[in-house]
């Protein structure tokens, strides 16, 4: 027997009437919202449907949304980079090159095989004399 579950879309009913409430009006002309977390990634809205109420300060914001990382959307967003955001971008440029150096340290290693080495308590300076 396969059963079908129907969704009632009480949860949508129940935040409709909640936003009634509060008075929401549509605001027109959005054209993308980008929403930064804390781990530097961005929830990505094209074209979505977006209401508010200034005097609740609520936002509802309906739409697909994309996670993305922040490099994906950096020339389109840079004007909407706050001082946090911002800071972020900066780690995450100063670790990309820092992983770019580890990469070109482990082929520079690469090259020295052939040096032995250094043993912990032999002093080969008096060695040479």
């Amino acid at each position: 027997m396969k059963k079908v579950h129907k969704s009632t879309g009480t949860d949508d009913k129940k935040l409709q009437t909640a936003l009634k409430k509060m008075n929401v009006q549509p605001i027109q002309a959005i054209e993308e919202v980008n929403m930064f977390k804390e781990d530097g990634n961005v929830i990505h809205f094209a074209a979505p449907k977006v209401q508010a109420s200034v005097p609740s300060n609520t936002f509802a914001i309906y739409g697909n949304g994309e996670e993305k990382e922040l490099t994906e959307l950096v020339p389109g967003i840079l004007n909407q980079l706050g001082p946090d955001s911002l800071a972020s971008l900066r780690k995450l440029a100063e670790s990309y090159q820092s992983m770019q150096k580890k990469e070109e340290g482990k082929k520079d290693d690469e090259d020295d095989d052939d040096i032995p080495e250094l043993v912990e308590g032999e002093n080969f300076d008096s060695k040479v004399e």
